[in-house]
């Protein structure tokens, strides 16, 4: 399975938000690193087939996403932020929604939403309006109606965001379990879950790829002179040595 960006650029008016990026991806998670306006957010949207790009392709398995148009949806999974969710319907009626805007129906319907609800441990509570959630069971329920439909490829947008610690670690060690045959890419701000998970860490800066590698070897690329944040090297100082300011 690849998932390859060729040469791809991104503008908006004057500001080039992507500046010919390449980049291949294949089975496992990609942690993005990159600063507010790095292009993380257009790179994902490019992904999903969102918007439209100014140049290069978007590939999957050798072909080109909107030539593959509803094909390629069918095995794209899309996380948003948590302002997304629709809080009156109960966790059922939810995933049920997306799973018709996703084309299921019928018995597929019913039972890829069971499913799905029983994979997030969200099955007891299936009734319960998503409004009355818990940080992490809300985002357990946007993560579950992105797995409708077995997704292979699976985008998750700050997925563990404004929760604590412990529903922190549930989500991301159930992310980790489902990244055995999907390409899955994890942006997120919170530094420490992208050293915890990844496979791959992407390094976006002003639009452009300045590095991708495993953590550990992006950790041993720091130089020599650099004094850690906290005790010993981590992700986050190669996010201020490579992409931010100290």
């Amino acid at each position: 399975m690849e998932l390859k960006l060729e040469n791809v650029t991104k503008r908006y008016g004057n500001t080039v938000a992507l500046d010919g990026l390449s980049v291949t991806f294949h089975e496992g998670i990609y942690g993005i690193l990159g600063a507010n306006g790095a292009g993380k957010s257009t790179m994902m949207n490019l992904i999903s087939d969102n918007i439209k790009r100014d140049g290069g392709s978007v590939t999957y398995n050798g072909k080109d996403i909107i030539a593959l148009g509803d094909k390629f949806r069918a095995v794209l999974g899309y996380m948003p932020q948590q302002q997304g969710i629709y809080e009156r319907m109960t966790a059922e009626s939810f995933v049920s929604y997306i799973g018709r805007l996703k084309g299921l129906k019928g018995r597929e319907l019913r039972e890829q939403t069971a499913q799905v609800l029983k994979l997030t441990n969200l099955e007891g509570v299936r009734h319960k309006a998503v409004g009355q959630f818990s940080g992490g069971m809300k985002q357990r329920a946007l993560l579950a109606q992105a797995l409708l439909g077995d997704p292979k490829v699976l985008i998750l947008d700050e997925p563990t965001a404004g929760l604590d610690p412990r529903e922190r670690i549930r989500i991301r060690e159930f992310i980790k379990e489902l990244s055995a045959d999907r390409i899955v890419l994890l942006a997120t701000h919170i530094v420490s879950d992208i050293e915890s998970i990844s496979d791959y860490v992407l390094m976006l800066k002003k639009g452009r790829l300045i590095g991708i590698d495993t953590p550990s070897a992006l950790i041993s690329s720091l130089p020599e002179s650099w004094t850690p944040v906290s005790g010993r090297p981590s992700l986050e100082d190669v996010y201020l040595c490579f992409i931010g300011d100290r």
